[in-house]
């Protein structure tokens, strides 16, 4: 499936760029590297999906923040207030469907 910009609202853009200052802010100096890559992969693959049914990277990608906001939060890097911020923000710059 090749990535259009066709479904990216205004919605999907704010939260992106929350993501963004997140990962500039006091809060992303705590990531390692890998983090930030996986933070961006699922960002990206989110903010281009435009159908979740048809895209296993966006579900993939999903899945996998929500997997890193736990780690920052177990290995006591991030509170779960941020690490939620976090989930929100990265999920919200995919399709409705995972707005919610």
């Amino acid at each position: 499936m090749v990535a259009t910009l066709s479904g990216v609202t205004s919605r999907r853009a704010e939260a992106y760029g929350r993501v963004v200052r997140i990962l500039a802010g006091p809060d992303g100096e705590e990531l390692r590297p890998e983090e930030l890559e996986r933070i961006r992969l699922a960002t990206d693959s989110l903010f281009f999906c435009e159908d979740v049914d048809m895209d296993s990277d966006a579900r993939d990608a999903a899945d996998d923040i929500a997997d890193l906001a736990v780690e920052l939060v177990e290995s006591g890097r991030w509170d779960e207030d941020t690490a939620e911020s976090l989930v929100s923000d990265v999920l919200a710059c995919g399709p409705v469907a995972f707005a919610g």
